[in-house]
C-alpha cells in the first residue's frame, strides 16, 4: 500500500492512507470493475442500498457517480420513490433532499 498522504490522492489519504488505498484499489479498482455486472447496475444497487440504510454521507457522491454511469435523474428519482415503500418514508424524504441539491449542482 502507498504511503501517499496527498489529500488530492483520495478522500482518506491525509488521515488513513491504507483506507484510501483499499478504497481506490480494491473497491473502485477491483469490485467496481468486475465484468459480471455493468457499472450502471452497480450504481443503482449502491444508491438503493445507501438510501435504504440511511447512509446519506455517501449518497451525493454516488448520485453523481450513477449519472456518470448512465443512470438518469428521472431513474434515480423513481428509485427513491420506489424505496419509500420498502425502506421507509423518512429515508426517501431525506434522499430526495440530497438528490435535489446534487441535481442542482450538476445542471
Amino acid at each position: 500500500m502507498s504511503n501517499d498522504t496527498n489529500p488530492s490522492a483520495g478522500p482518506y489519504a491525509d488521515m488513513a492512507p491504507a483506507l484510501n488505498d483499499y478504497t481506490r484499489q480494491v473497491l473502485f479498482g477491483q469490485v467496481w470493475e468486475r465484468a459480471e455486472l455493468p457499472k450502471r447496475d452497480r450504481s443503482l444497487i449502491t444508491v438503493a442500498t445507501l438510501v435504504a440504510l440511511y447512509r446519506f454521507n455517501e449518497l451525493p457522491f454516488h448520485l453523481k457517480f450513477a449519472q456518470q454511469n448512465g443512470v438518469t435523474q428521472e431513474e434515480l428519482i423513481e428509485l427513491i420513490t420506489h424505496l419509500a415503500f420498502y425502506a421507509g418514508w423518512p429515508c426517501a424524504n431525506t434522499a430526495i433532499e440530497v438528490a435535489r441539491k446534487v441535481f442542482a449542482e450538476t445542471t
